[in-house]
């Protein structure tokens, strides 16, 4: 749960992370705002939700053990419903990639287990993955103004012209 810094470190040392924050899902923009993201740029993003798209939004208000020190941290809402009624029930999570650092992201159960091994207290198998595609992150200029920064799974320039 992202409201247990424990829970987070356990999860950034599991993976090494010592500087970089992962990306914190919810299942509604109001749980995510309960976190102290910035509103008005969550308001600027919601019709990308759910979907595979992340966004790096800022961060100020949001506690320093979520964000790695960072002035910024991605978030989603994702578009797959076990996973919103989960979110439903637990509140936001922190997640990051299923791989070791500098290694290819897991697509199975059995490779995540390679990686982690028993530093992950529970494995789920949700049956699917993204492929080789990773989620599409944007983020924001200074000026506000909506800016790509990794393209993936979903087409953002189809989104962003609508």
């Amino acid at each position: 749960r992202a409201s247990d810094p424990a829970a987070i470190k356990k999860l950034y040392d599991a993976k090494k992370r010592i500087s970089q924050p992962g990306t914190l899902i919810a299942s509604s923009i109001d749980d995510l705002a309960k976190l102290g993201l910035d509103t008005s740029q969550l308001s600027l993003v919601a019709r990308f939700w759910p979907g595979q798209v992340s966004v790096v939004v800022n961060a100020a208000g949001v506690a320093a053990y979520l964000k790695q020190m960072r002035r910024s941290l991605a978030v989603r809402i994702p578009d797959n419903s076990a996973l919103l009624q989960l979110l439903v029930q637990t509140g936001p999570l922190m997640t990051t990639s299923a791989n070791a650092p500098g290694e290819p992201t897991a697509t199975t159960i059995a490779e995540a287990k390679a990686y982690f091994g028993d530093k992950i207290d529970f494995y789920v198998d949700g049956d699917t993955t993204i492929g080789d595609r990773p989620s599409t992150i944007i983020g924001f200029d200074e000026n506000s103004r909506i800016t790509v920064f990794r393209r993936g799974v979903v087409d953002i320039d189809k989104l962003l012209a609508k």
